[in-house]
């Protein structure tokens, strides 16, 4: 079965020098975009992260440092990456929680600005672990039925979790195969930040996921705590992270309408004349 598009998605993924979503970097990144049409499109890059890779890192992708010295930086690439994903859905093995994440970041710290308000993202490793309780090689063999050559190559995941995107897809039918239907599936609960420190509840407010205001409203913690804005900005959240929470700010300080609808439609009325 193939995927219900209605517009192009990029399945991607990144190798890093490590987990944190606020400090570590891309030192690899593979595209590939998907076209309603079938078409694809793909693109893998090297990238010096300008911070040492770990030795923990190098063994796990093999990328060392002498590998990327030479490679641009990730602020060199920002502009043809983000024009390569512009207005599209996107797509990974775990990427809700760490390649969207650290491609934001990366992003953000290159002076691009980035959200997912117009995006849906799919995520093929929940769908997986919804299903199967996997790895990404185990689930290559599962679905494909075949070795994964190159693993935690980014060329070699991307295209792999593609193929068992599609897998997926014809093996279980109650999961729909349209972007919308695979990103509901895929997502573990609604969040405001990509790192999962925002939350939302049932009433569709944004709330703290940690600390001491664990579970209490953002709204309702900056009318208490003015000062507990400030503190997270300048402490080592992720900037996608202090981006929503100075939107809710923003929002917060806005001026409110107190005019009700009659009101508004009485004037209208007068100012077009229409009684």
């Amino acid at each position: 079965m193939e995927l219900d598009l209605k517009k192009p998605i990029v399945f991607f993924d990144l190798e890093t020098t490590g987990v944190n979503i606020a400090s570590d970097r891309i030192v690899e990144i593979a595209i590939l975009k998907v076209f309603p049409n079938g078409n694809k499109e793909s693109k893998t890059w090297l990238v010096n992260p300008e911070i040492e890779i770990p030795q923990g890192a190098i063994d796990v992708h093999g990328i060392t440092n002498e590998k990327v010295v030479t490679e641009p930086t990730f602020k060199e690439l920002a502009s043809e990456v983000s024009k390569m994903i512009e207005g599209c859905d996107l797509a990974g093995f775990n990427s809700n929680r760490f390649d969207i994440p650290l491609l934001a970041e990366e992003l953000m710290r290159a002076g691009i600005d980035f959200d997912m308000k117009n995006r849906k993202a799919i995520d093929v490793q929940v769908i997986f672990h919804k299903k199967e309780q996997r790895t990404l090689s185990a689930g290559y063999q599962f679905y494909c039925g075949k070795e994964l050559e190159g693993a935690h190559g980014a060329e070699a995941d991307t295209n792999a979790t593609y193929e068992i995107l599609l897998a997926q897809v014809d093996k279980y039918e109650d999961i729909g195969n349209s972007v919308d239907a695979l990103s509901e599936f895929s997502t573990h609960g609604e969040r405001a930040d990509f790192a999962g420190f925002i939350l939302m509840n049932e009433e569709k407010q944004e709330i703290f996921s940690f600390g001491k205001y664990k579970g209490r409203t953002v709204e309702e913690v900056f009318k208490e705590n003015p000062g507990y804005n400030n503190w997270i900005q300048n402490a080592d959240f992720p900037l996608y992270t202090k981006k929503v929470l100075k939107e809710i700010k923003e929002r917060m300080s806005a001026p409110k309408d107190t005019m009700s609808e009659a009101d508004k439609l009485q004037a209208l009325q007068q100012k077009f004349n229409l009684r």
